[in-house]
């Protein structure tokens, strides 16, 4: 995949929400550098991105998203995403409440040979645990 042109959309609509999890091997490096605080238990480098990617997805089955905005500029992509679903399993250590979620993430990544090779981003996840009960509102 050329440099800039959708591999951030690419990884949430077809990894993420489509949960064609091979594709993490042809999307990131093996050493990514992710400047993200990571999940409880969350290994580095492209291990952590599949950990992310099964705690998400096995939290919320139905998962959907929307990215807007989108773009790139040479090897850089961003966007702000948001996701749907309904918390039918467990999430860090949260029983599945049945809840439906919506949340965000604001996603940057630099491509190098067609693979993500660092990530920066930042989540609502206090908003997201005060909509599955676990924290107040």
């Amino acid at each position: 995949m050329a440099e800039g042109t959708g591999l951030l959309r690419r990884f949430y609509e077809e990894v993420l929400v489509g949960g064609n999890l091979a594709l993490i091997d042809e999307f990131v490096l093996d050493d990514i550098q992710d400047h993200v605080e990571p999940m409880p238990g969350q290994p580095d480098g492209k291990d952590g991105v599949k950990f992310y990617t099964n705690v998400i997805r096995t939290a919320f089955p139905d998962l959907s998203v929307k990215l807007e905005p989108a773009f790139a500029d040479g090897n850089l992509e961003a966007s702000h995403v948001v996701m749907s679903g309904t918390h039918k399993g467990e999430f860090l250590g949260i029983p599945a409440s049945g809840k439906s979620v919506q949340f965000s993430n604001t996603d940057i990544i630099r491509i190098d040979d067609g693979k993500v090779a660092e990530h920066w981003g930042s989540s609502d996840t206090l908003s997201l645990m005060q909509q599955i009960g676990a924290a107040p509102a």
